[in-house]
């Protein structure tokens, strides 16, 4: 789906989704997230896709909904949607979030300014994220007098404790990039000067790494969220013997002893 509202480029095995409303700070749109849930899709079984980056345009990354459109929507006077089709639809949009988390590539959130509410939600439902100093974040939803969507409060919880989420809900605090990095909730925070080449960095490292281990390592990785340790133990043992079965694997063992850099086909 082409739109303008989300832009896609794959540079260095590399997929680069920019949320694309920067007058808006990013504002989800329905156009947006439709294209977003379908580019996720398509990048999941795309085999020259190691690595998915998401982020935004202009100096924000998401701004979460649209509170002018909120606005009209509670003002318009035409036949109002039922309660089952506003649900259907927000549901369908949070088919992003559980992509971003479960699918086998791995995915970095770019936050290279504001994310706020559903938008921070999706930086959350990535595996990484990499903030600008200059970011801003918060849950924000209790500014606007919802309760949160987008699988915020799994991820924020499982991020920062149940009391420090609950903290961040209740008061919709907004936190700097450097608080972010002290609890946890992002991974690294660079200068807004170097962000993109940061990014880029990390994310072609990524990118190129030995695909078929990412699949079973962030597997592994999410089970270790909600399963026991027996469960896990039995999960690693039937990943590692895979793995081990793999040409990249025979590549990186002979490119350590060679002492080089191996080149993964992801094989």
């Amino acid at each position: 789906m082409a739109t303008e509202h989300l832009l896609s480029e794959l540079k260095d095995r590399v997929l680069y989704l920019t949320l694309n409303r920067p007058d808006k700070l990013n504002a989800m749109s329905g156009e947006m997230m439709s294209a977003l849930v379908e580019n996720l899709s398509r990048a999941a079984h795309d085999s020259n896709v190691g690595c998915v980056v998401l982020t935004g345009a202009g100096r924000g990354f998401c701004a979460g909904g649209d509170i002018g459109g909120m606005r009209e929507r509670n003002e318009s006077s035409g036949p109002a949607p039922t309660i089952e089709d506003r649900v259907a639809g927000l549901r369908h949009g949070e088919e992003a979030s559980l992509m971003l988390h479960e699918m086998s590539k791995p995915t970095i959130a770019a936050i290279n300014g504001p994310a706020a509410g559903a938008g921070l939600s999706l930086a959350m439902a990535c595996d990484i994220r990499i903030a600008a100093d200059n970011a801003r974040l918060g849950t924000a939803f209790a500014k606007v007098g919802f309760s949160g969507d987008y699988g915020g409060t799994w991820s924020l919880t499982r991020l920062v404790g149940s009391a420090k989420a609950r903290e961040l809900y209740f008061t919709a605090d907004i936190i700097d990039a450097a608080e972010a990095l002290r609890i946890g909730l992002v991974n690294r925070v660079v200068p807004a000067a170097t962000f993109r080449d940061e990014v880029t960095k990390l994310a072609k490292k990524i990118g190129n790494g030995p695909s078929i281990a990412y699949t079973y390592m962030k597997a592994n990785l999410n089970e270790a969220i909600n399963h026991d340790f027996r469960q896990l133990l039995d999960r690693e043992a039937w990943g590692q013997t895979m793995t081990g079965r793999t040409e990249d694997h025979r590549e990186a063992v002979k490119a350590f002893l060679e002492k080089r850099e191996p080149t993964f086909k992801g094989r």
